[in-house]
């Protein structure tokens, strides 16, 4: 269950290979964390280290090669990776940029199109003087972009990659039940966000990348700030959002608390907030589209009046935070079994905020709530 077969990988090249031969593609060249991993499963912290460059090379047939520092070849070679070509790093005269273009030379036609994801959401992590170098190296095979085959490709989960995403999913939501142990009216807000990070190792997260939220009067003015010192008090509205990791994988969601009874119209934001993610989960269909779950939700939050300046209302989730597609209005993405969204619907309290997010998976069918779900009623601290 930790980690994947080596089927998981084949299938996951076929089908890239597959999208590359009908887009004249001659091979992938891979820079970044996420996409390394799914073709390999090569997992590691080591990424936080900006200092050595990474890469792996799918070609039109065949397995994938790494070409990787020497530090990483050990952990390559419990991949189903057998094709790794190391240099010592960091070089400072040439970090890998000859082996990598002496890589694809043999892989590719002399006049071979070389793929690098190029569009929303993607970056290139290798230095640009070493981009350049290649390409001058590289002579009459050309560099371009990837026709969107990884995007494609990540934004539909196997059932394995959704197992990994929903065994997120439940240590989060015994973490999220258990904030009564750690939160209430006095404590600092800066220690509800240790400790519950502490819960979320406790229930057996592997790490805890990201946590954000807030906690003010009547709502929180945004949702990615620093947590402060400052105790929580009754009227405050505590919100904690979690993307933990197991397995690569990550979950995302939030939840409320009330410190105390909540006022009127919070509890009223908040039923309002629920009834919203509930609409979009009822048209989650495949053949809906990214915005018409905007749409189902918008519709609900602003009962028809002014947009809400909300931005988008969810995303794609897996093995990075936030996927693609993006909810918002001009996001026409199908959907299609085996995605993995959040619905993420914000509303105006005041001056003040409440957001609320769950996890689902499209299906054939009727859409799975793979956060635990809950009910329009705010909890209270």
């Amino acid at each position: 269950m930790r980690g994947f077969a080596p089927s998981e990988f084949e299938a996951r090249t076929r089908r890239a290979q597959q999208l590359m031969d009908a887009a004249g593609l001659s091979a992938l060249l891979l820079t970044t964390e996420a996409d390394l991993r799914y073709f390999t499963g090569f997992l590691t912290r080591f990424w936080e280290s900006p200092t050595r460059p990474w890469f792996l090379i799918v070609p039109v047939a065949g397995k994938p090669i790494a070409v990787i520092s020497s530090i990483g070849a050990a952990l390559m070679a419990q991949t189903w990776i057998d094709d790794i070509r190391t240099w010592s790093a960091p070089d400072l005269q040439d970090d890998g940029v000859s082996l990598l273009c002496d890589t694809l030379v043999e892989v590719t036609p002399t006049e071979g199109r070389i793929g690098i994801p190029d569009g929303h959401e993607t970056h290139l992590r290798m230095p640009l003087a070493d981009l350049e170098r290649l390409r001058g190296l590289l002579g009459t095979r050309a560099l371009t972009g990837d026709s969107g085959i990884l995007r494609q490709l990540r934004m539909v989960k196997s059932e394995a990659e959704i197992a990994k995403i929903e065994t997120a999913c439940g240590i989060a939501g015994r973490a999220f039940a258990r904030v009564p142990e750690i939160a209430g009216e006095g404590v600092p807000l800066d220690e509800v966000f240790r400790r519950f990070q502490m819960l979320c190792l406790e229930e057996g997260a592997d790490w805890v990348p990201y946590l954000a939220g807030g906690a003010e009067q009547g709502g929180y003015a945004d949702v990615i700030s620093p947590a402060s010192g400052v105790p929580l008090a009754l009227g405050d509205v505590l919100m904690l959002d979690t993307g933990l990791v197991w397995g690569g994988y990550f979950c995302d969601f939030d939840r409320n608390w009330s410190i105390g009874p909540p006022r009127p119209d919070v509890a009223n934001a908040h039923a309002r907030l629920i009834e919203a993610s509930d609409a979009a989960f009822e048209i989650a269909r495949p053949g809906a589209t990214a915005a018409d779950l905007f749409h189902a939700m918008n519709r609900v939050l602003t009962k028809d009046a002014e947009g809400t300046d909300a931005g988008r209302l969810g995303h794609g989730l897996g093995m990075s935070l936030t996927e693609w597609p993006s909810l918002i209005p001009t996001d026409n993405t199908v959907l299609e079994p085996g995605m993995v969204l959040t619905l993420e619907p914000g509303i105006a309290v005041g001056d003040k905020i409440l957001v609320h997010e769950e996890n689902i998976v499209i299906t054939d069918g009727t859409p799975r709530f793979i956060s635990p779900r809950i009910g329009p009623e705010m909890m209270q601290l």
